[in-house]
């Protein structure tokens, strides 16, 4: 399968720049899987596709104030800093820009929100094949503890403003966010409200977290002809107690398992392979990569928002839209993005929902 199979035209005005007045104000695509079905509905609708005894995995993860300025100590000259992943006490992976000017060596100032020069400093140690740098830090005894201090949320590159707005402290965040290591939204989750949850428990639905940190991966292109050549991102995730035997309760009770986002599908399903198709209490990290024609084994029903062309969040619906089917889901998905555009949707992280049921 080409990656060029899951390329279509996007107006640019469609790409969402802000969120909904309201959270779940958005709109919701319903897209039945069998015989291809579409419904225009509100995503104040959700609960309403849900049955009592189905179970609803939401991820936690909090995005983490990852979008840091500095200067070279020696130059003067500016950075910018993405934090991708932590690899040991005061050591993180991250993008810097510009990357060219930050050899092996280089010695960064942070500065605070404000624009101030901080105690902290970052020293690239490494820089591997990707161009992303290996910083270590001083003047701190931990970097992640200064990040509320001296960071910003990053908001995704396709959303036009340089810097995140108050409100993006709030919107760009999940109302259940729990435990911190994103550098980027489970964007699917965006839409809940405590309102929302509360009419969903009500009708019977169990609720569950998985957390899976969201990496910068997420938004990379796929630059290879075949689909199978990619090499998927690795994203660290865990999955409890709680979640697993709600899990395996709706599955051997005969109801549905909703994930909530690619994330919580991500976390699903890698676990579902490790385990014969099961779920059990994980930790650790997953790269694996679904797309068509993967098969399921847990997850019977998708929320998700619009994804980007020849994105692997593309190719992961498209996967779901008919397990198991090379060409199907493909041209499932494609079709209801047709129509998605026809009807003027909002695309991408803050942009409007879709349920793949």
């Amino acid at each position: 399968m080409r990656t060029a199979d899951f390329r279509f035209d996007l107006p640019p005005d469609l790409i969402a720049q802000t969120p909904a007045a309201q959270r779940d104000q958005s709109r919701l695509l319903v897209l039945h899987r069998t015989g291809g079905r579409l419904e225009h509905r509100q995503f104040q609708d959700l609960p309403g596709y849900l049955r009592p005894g189905d179970t609803l995995v939401l991820n936690d993860s909090r995005v983490i104030p990852a979008r840091l300025h500095g200067v070279n100590i020696k130059s003067g000259g500016r950075f910018e800093i993405l934090l991708l992943e932590e690899s040991a006490v005061n050591q993180w992976w991250a993008m810097i820009r510009p990357g060219k000017r930050a050899p092996v060596g280089t010695t960064i100032q942070v500065l605070d929100r404000a624009g101030n020069p901080s105690q902290i400093k970052a020293t690239v140690i490494a820089v591997n094949e990707e161009g992303h740098r290996h910083l270590e830090w001083s003047g701190t005894g931990n970097i992640f503890d200064e990040l509320e201090r001296l960071g910003k949320i990053p908001l995704p590159p396709y959303i036009e403003r340089k810097d995140a707005r108050p409100e993006d402290e709030q919107r760009y965040q999940t109302v259940y966010a729990g435990p911190a290591g994103s550098v980027a939204a489970p964007t699917a989750g965006l839409h809940f409200t405590p309102e929302i949850l509360g009419a969903i428990r009500a009708r019977g639905v169990n609720t569950g977290f998985v957390t899976l940190h969201v990496g910068a991966g997420t938004f990379l292109p796929v630059k290879v002809e075949n689909v199978a050549d990619h090499k998927m991102h690795a994203e660290r995730f865990a999955i409890g107690p709680e979640t697993v035997a709600a899990v395996n309760a709706a599955r051997q009770s005969g109801n549905r398992v909703i994930a909530v986002g690619t994330t919580a599908t991500r976390a699903l399903e890698s676990c579902a392979r490790l385990n014969d198709g099961k779920l059990n209490v994980y930790k650790g990290k997953t790269d694996i990569f679904l797309y068509p024609p993967a098969p399921f084994h847990l997850v019977d029903g998708l929320l998700t928002n619009f994804h980007l062309p020849e994105s692997t969040l593309l190719m992961m619906v498209s996967a779901f839209a008919a397990p198991g089917e090379r060409d199907r889901g493909r041209e499932l998905i494609l079709a209801a993005y047709a129509e998605a555009i026809r009807e003027r949707y909002r695309f991408f992280s803050y942009g409007d929902a879709m349920l793949i049921i």
